[in-house]
């Protein structure tokens, strides 16, 4: 079975998530806000699969001040209980839509890069196209290196940065149809790659329709091997291997 690289899993029904948990070997469940973070510590104390990752998702409006470090001291408090920080970046999706000031999201992520590197944990990324040189460039400047950028995207000049600063990737089951993802495969090095399913976040192609469920990664390794001419059993070899060392299961 595969490790789930990225999942919200307190996001799901309380029903749903033992048969969820029974098709991966283990999952890192990452947290939006310091209420998600409380749901997914409780998950973790219900079932050992799950691993958590403690943060505040940036697609959404800034926290107070004392929401804030409310959410900070609580992390410090439950650092031992988790695995990474995260999920945490910069908001791509929510610009999109409306013209918002980055200054403080930079901010905000910054102090959580801070964090990762005060207590001595990997970080878990959320960040595409041009906002991955920005994360890049502050996790150089805190010398932050077990760095984790979920369903990644971006140009070549910043792939060839993340590559050469052993940053990880982990792919979602759209590479089965967005050739974008696909060309990403092939240019990434397959040691520095994990596989997820930012669950419950729904798919196209062959998973219309379907619950977002960790079966659904066992389909992006079978494209992974095709393009790393690998067969199956090894692309999951490496990417199990990778997703254990780098959060230390």
């Amino acid at each position: 079975m595969l490790i789930d690289a990225h999942i919200h899993l307190d996001q799901y029904k309380e029903h749903d998530i033992p048969t969820l948990l029974e098709e991966a070997e283990h999952v890192i469940a990452v947290s939006m806000n310091l209420s998600s973070c409380e749901k997914t510590w409780k998950l973790t104390k219900t079932y050992a699969k799950v691993k958590a990752a403690f943060g505040f998702h940036p697609e959404q409006p800034l926290p107070s001040e004392t929401e804030e470090d409310t959410l900070f001291e609580w992390i410090r408090q439950h650092a031992h209980e988790m695995v990474a920080i995260g999920e945490v970046g910069l908001p791509y999706y929510l610009r999109q839509e409306k013209a918002i000031d980055d200054r403080p999201y930079v901010a905000l992520l910054e102090q959580f890069i801070v964090l990762a590197k005060e207590l001595n944990k990997p970080i878990v990324l959320h960040a595409v196209y041009e906002d991955a040189a920005i994360v890049c460039d502050l996790l150089g400047k805190h010398q932050v290196t077990k760095a984790h950028f979920h369903w990644f995207k971006g140009d070549e000049e910043v792939i060839e940065r993340m590559i050469s600063n052993g940053y990880f990737i982990s792919v979602t089951p759209d590479c089965t149809y967005e050739t974008e993802i696909q060309q990403l495969i092939k240019k990434y090095p397959i040691e520095l790659m994990m596989v997820e399913t930012d669950g419950p976040w729904p798919f196209e192609g062959q998973f219309d329709n379907k619950r977002t469920s960790p079966w659904m990664m066992d389909h992006s390794i079978e494209v992974i091997a095709s393009i790393k001419g690998l067969t199956t059993e090894e692309a999951a070899r490496i990417i199990t291997r990778n997703t254990t060392t780098f959060y230390n299961l």
